[in-house]
């Protein structure tokens, strides 16, 4: 898929979201992408995840066992991309705020992980991920997402190897332009802000 195809599937399913919002980052954006929304479509979840498997380099896709996502963004698109690559997918959650294997999910030692995010800004969500599979044993050998935000900059320990990369600028709450402070702030994001 091409960028302008990628972006056509967030518009479609009115998902490219523009105002003044609060990601879960704690950084302050005047647009969204709510992949929560693009993913809804079985379909069109089905055809992002296939165009990002297919991004993978040859040797990432025959190197892992696994794939695992941080909960919430990243279950839909973790689930999808198992599906893609053929391989078993699970996911981290944090219901006492550190990222940590429930519900029967495990790793063997040894376990090599492809790490599937949804969106990645700043990286925190997906560095604490990577934490938890190696606490459990397993080795993140590389992450996908859907998107990155970063503007190129996050650093992860991993390759990194996103959908789409798109900038768009994010602010602290403390520095925020004037056009983006008139606006009332909101959060669509899963996590409390830091």
């Amino acid at each position: 898929m091409t960028d302008d195809e990628i972006l056509a599937e967030f518009r479609d399913a009115e998902a490219l979201l523009e105002g003044h919002f609060i990601l879960s980052s704690g950084l302050r954006s005047p647009r969204y992408l709510q992949c929560a929304r693009v993913l809804m479509d079985a379909g069109r979840a089905e055809r992002l995840a296939r165009a990002l498997a297919d991004k993978l380099p040859e040797e990432t896709r025959t190197a892992i066992d696994v794939v695992v996502s941080p909960a919430m963004g990243g279950v839909i698109i973790g689930h999808e991309m198992g599906r893609a690559l053929g391989r078993n997918a699970m996911f981290v959650e944090r219901p006492e705020g550190v990222f940590g294997f429930r519900r029967g999910f495990r790793l063997e030692p040894g376990t090599r992980v492809l790490m599937v995010e949804d969106v990645v800004t700043t990286g925190l969500s997906s560095r604490e991920a990577i934490a938890a599979v190696e606490a459990a044993g397993g080795t993140v050998v590389a992450e996908a997402a859907l998107v990155d935000r970063s503007g190129g900059t996050v650093e992860l320990g991993v390759p990194f190897i996103p959908l789409i990369r798109i900038d768009v600028p994010t602010y602290a709450a403390d520095a925020l332009p004037p056009e983006l402070a008139a606006l009332p702030a909101v959060k669509p994001g899963s996590r409390a802000a830091t």
